[in-house]
């Protein structure tokens, strides 16, 4: 039977969004509306069966919809996030092991340098090996004008994003095989920086770049490194002081396609990259922007 074709303009949520506000980190339940994150529409076959995956910030968007993914093309999932997300974390538990794969929950703040090297050990522990790494944790904070930008938010924004991944990969090596995958995630604002987003902008920009000179260095031993470029994604970072309030309402409208992207809409993406059918990509950027140009 056919499948049928549809619209992208109107596929997933394309209204304006509530002005809505939490502290962070936020919990993505108790967004309206919820992000897709392919809880019902993601359906695997089969092309990470037997993997091993950890994903940082995988309680919710988009490391939330890699995970379900993962865990539906076969793989067991690790996934990394804050302690105060736990309960976010729980549904993605369940949802992994609803596929009958293995869940790992690895709370802890990727700030702390022992707790990050410490993480890669316990994922690989716990899944009796590592051989997909997808580095997606973020920190987003909007500020209108440099003057007004700690020096702590800069290097706890540098430090999330940026550092951490150095971190994880000196130790990731220890485990992972020929034909593993490093998956991280940049931004848009690589290219095209917002005035508000000053640090975020800059440390995604230092991702993109990270990420091709890694392929580079790992390349001759079978690791193959990529970088997804997200555009405007209805995320929990966008609530909780990732953009200012007054342009919740019209996030992602501005797109060529005329709204915000949902974490679902970025699965196939990071399925793809880690699977076999990637094996001639590497120091590649995949965007994901709704219409925006990366360059």
């Amino acid at each position: 039977m056919t499948k049928k074709i549809e619209n992208p303009l109107t596929k997933f949520y394309d209204g304006k969004f509530e002005k809505q506000v939490q502290e962070a980190p936020a919990l993505q339940q108790k967004m309206t509306p919820i992000p897709d994150c392919g809880e019902e529409s993601y359906h695997g076959s089969g092309k990470l069966t037997g993997r091993k995956a950890l994903i940082t910030g995988g309680d919710s968007g988009i490391g939330r919809a890699a995970a379900i993914a993962y865990a539906r093309e076969g793989a067991d999932v690790a996934i990394n996030y804050l302690p105060f997300e736990e309960d976010d974390a729980q549904q993605v538990k369940q949802l992994i092991e609803a596929e009958g794969r293995k869940a790992v929950l690895l709370p802890g703040d990727l700030k702390e340098e022992d707790f990050t090297r410490k993480l890669i050990h316990d994922a690989a522990k716990e899944l009796d090996g590592l051989d997909i790494l997808v580095l997606n944790a973020g920190m987003q904070q909007a500020v209108e004008s440099i003057k007004d930008l700690s020096t702590q938010q800069i290097v706890d924004t540098y430090t999330t994003n940026i550092i951490s991944m150095y971190w994880a990969v000196q130790e990731a090596l220890d485990y992972l095989p020929k034909g593993a995958s490093i998956i991280t995630t940049t931004s848009i604002q690589s290219a095209e920086p917002s005035a508000h987003l000053l640090d975020y902008a800059a440390t995604k920009g230092a991702i993109t770049s990270f990420s091709k000179g890694l392929s580079a260095q790992l390349a001759a031993s079978g690791i193959r490194v990529n970088t997804v470029a997200p555009g405007p994604i209805w995320t929990a970072l966008q609530i909780c002081g990732g953009q200012p309030q007054e342009k919740i309402p019209e996030f992602g409208q501005n797109e060529l396609l005329q709204r915000a992207g949902q974490p679902a809409e970025l699965a196939a993406v990071y399925v793809f990259l880690a699977s076999d059918e990637a094996s001639y990509v590497t120091g590649q950027v995949y965007a994901i922007t709704g219409g925006s140009f990366f360059a």
